[in-house]
């Protein structure tokens, strides 16, 4: 049974408003740097710019380097956050107990292709069909099981290239994850990750970065791969087609902003104290299946007093309402707020950072 969320209270929230009001008298002239999601990137981005008129005397920079390497540029200890769309494992979290998983927001992941005569139409996919792709079982466009699942689309007989992330990426580990619940043939095997034992397919093409398979998609006719929602606007300059994916209850869906809402309404009520958990392949009949948490991943431990109350104060203006979890910031790259549920528990987590 799952339980049903909880109202943050009411003296958490009086505390985060005194908190967000106290800063400006204690935080002067420190920077934060953040490195890491290339998905997150683009809202980092948005973020730095609106902070800025709150908060003149904090310094915030960012870098699209991958999760993987956000991951380990926090726990290094080389910036003060690192953005990631992939949770830290359990063996990992142990290892280093001073180390906060943090959601500042919920995102996505889109299936896109690059198909001659056919990117006017949404195609239909399913996890088995992109395992199979991905392990190089399937290598035609008019395939059998891509046939069946989008009867009367005009498939071509060519080759299907399959695009994949060269560096540590949380957009891999969000894919692999659904390959991995979602078909037999890929569970365990190779599994999920931000990196992988990726099988051998001689069509395949690497890239770097959300931008680097949006810009390989895009030269690459019969191409298909995965791609962070908040580059939707350059998918659509490449003239590239979003597939609609096959759920867990078995309907297909493209990424709105409530098949996103209605996937994290399912599992959020699970999410632990610490918020390291899959949001992929939800239950639920409109439920899109690649979603995840957007993770800041920052030490409790600060060398300063202004640099911890600083990245305090910035942490809880990103994932407030009235601040970087409004629509006016969220809405350009397709992500959506935290339920008051989840924001309460992050909040408990920025309340630890000293």
């Amino acid at each position: 049974m799952i339980n049903r969320p909880r109202r943050a209270p009411a003296a958490a929230a009086i505390g985060v408003v005194f908190a967000l009001a106290g800063l400006t008298a204690h935080a002067a002239d420190v920077t934060l740097n953040e490195t890491g999601s290339t998905l997150l990137f683009p809202l980092f981005q948005a973020w730095i710019a609106g902070y800025k008129s709150v908060v003149p005397g904090v310094t915030i920079t960012a870098a699209a380097t991958g999760s993987g390497a956000g991951e380990k540029a926090a726990l290094d200890g080389a910036v003060r956050i690192g953005a990631s769309d992939a949770y830290l494992s359990d063996k990992v979290a142990a290892q280093n107990p001073q180390i906060l998983d943090i959601p500042l927001a919920i995102s996505a992941q889109t299936i896109n292709y690059n198909l001659p005569g056919l990117n006017g139409a949404h195609l239909k996919i399913d996890g088995p069909t992109l395992a199979a792709i991905y392990r190089g079982t399937i290598t035609q466009w008019d395939d059998p099981a891509i046939k069946a699942m989008n009867p009367g689309a005009a498939l071509p007989h060519h080759a299907i290239i399959p695009v994949r992330r060269a560096d540590g990426s949380g957009d891999t580990f969000i894919f692999t994850q659904f390959l991995d619940f979602s078909a037999q043939s890929w569970e365990d095997n190779p599994g999920y990750g931000t990196e992988i034992a990726w099988p051998n397919v001689a069509a395949e093409k690497t890239a770097t970065g959300n931008d680097g398979v949006v810009k390989t998609l895009a030269a690459t006719p019969y191409a298909i791969g995965y791609v962070g929602i908040s580059y939707a606007d350059e998918i659509a300059k490449a003239h590239l087609r979003t597939a609609m994916v096959k759920s867990q209850d078995g309907k297909f869906l493209l990424p709105t902003s409530q098949s996103i809402a209605d996937a994290a309404a399912e599992l959020d009520p699970r999410t632990p104290s610490y918020e390291r958990i899959s949001l992929v392949f939800a239950p639920g009949d409109n439920s899109y299946p690649l979603i995840n948490y957007e993770y800041a991943v920052v030490s409790k431990s600060q060398p300063n007093i202004s640099t911890s109350h600083a990245l305090r104060h910035f942490l809880l203006w990103a994932i407030s309402t009235t601040g970087g979890n409004g629509k006016n910031y969220l809405q350009p790259v397709g992500f959506i707020a935290l339920p008051d549920f989840i924001r309460g528990l992050s909040e408990a987590q920025i309340a630890q950072i000293k």
